[in-house]
């Protein structure tokens, strides 16, 4: 991503959040009908404490100059979370790095692969940070695809959640499933600003599919969303799993997104019974 790139990420995440805001919600009266949802940018400007001229500008996205504190304000007047706020600082202040980091090591630690594997009845997938798919396990292969037959080069989590129908049809709460992990990668997007592959992938998808960009201009951003979701599987029919999604420590790179099946449902029976047919007890 480079400086124009950045600034114009900044700039649609900002008008993004500031929309979603009712003035009702930031101690401010309503004020009649509005011609556009959200905030004013006065109105933002006056909760951060600064001038209107200047958050328009920083909402522009022109290269002007900014200070943690002040940002600090501007995510107070948003109401940013924590991990929204940490987004907000890596793309006006490039932090923390303007250079892409070095790319990790192939493969799996040998410690992980062993963890994963014993999920027996849990779904696992292991991703990098640009979301490409570098190991799972069975009951992965079981209830999404055979990840092995996937071109090296096309196993990315978001590329095959918006190419794939197979995954489309299997998820039922979709838009939560996917936004779920569009936020993970805004996420990997704002920390590693000064690699230019995000770009390139984002340009390269929302080609592929106006869905992306629909919900990718939603501006969610998470590091570990936690989701409840519910497949139609074609050979074991309702299935309900809580996804918890960490990042592997000492691997800050990896991410280990687990699967489980939901307390009270008969998910993990099910599971067991797709596995014994599919031959893997």
């Amino acid at each position: 991503m480079n400086r124009d790139q950045r600034l114009q990420a900044l700039s649609e995440f900002l008008t993004t959040h500031r929309a979603r805001l009712q003035p009702q919600s930031a101690g401010l009266p309503s004020g009649g009908r509005r011609r556009t949802p959200g905030l004013r940018r006065e109105e933002v400007a006056q909760i951060a404490g600064v001038s209107t001229t200047w958050y328009t500008w920083l909402e522009q996205g022109r290269d002007i100059k900014m200070s943690a504190q002040v940002l600090d304000r501007i995510a107070f007047a948003l109401q940013f979370n924590e991990e929204e706020r940490k987004y907000l600082h890596m793309l006006a202040l490039e932090q923390p790095a303007a250079a892409p980091p070095p790319e990790p090591e192939p493969g799996l630690p040998p410690a992980l692969c062993l963890i994963v594997d014993q999920l027996r009845y849990c779904p696992t997938i292991v991703s990098d940070r640009k979301c490409n798919i570098v190991g799972w396990n069975r009951a992965a292969a079981a209830v999404f695809m055979d990840f092995e037959q996937v071109p090296p080069g096309e196993r990315n989590l978001i590329w095959l959640l918006f190419t794939r129908k197979e995954l489309r049809a299997l998820a039922v709460n979709w838009d939560d499933f996917v936004r779920g992990f569009l936020a993970i990668f805004r996420y990997y997007y704002g920390q590693y600003v000064g690699d230019k592959w995000y770009a390139d992938f984002i340009d390269r998808l929302s080609g592929q599919n106006g869905e992306f960009r629909r919900l990718w201009d939603i501006n969610d951003v998470s590091s570990a969303p936690e989701l409840f979701i519910e497949f139609r599987h074609a050979k074991a029919g309702k299935m309900l799993f809580d996804l918890t999604s960490m990042q592997v420590q000492g691997r800050t790179d990896l991410r280990c997104s687990v699967y489980t099946p939901s307390v009270g449902s008969d998910t993990e029976s099910k599971m067991k019974r797709l596995m014994s047919r599919l031959g893997e007890e």
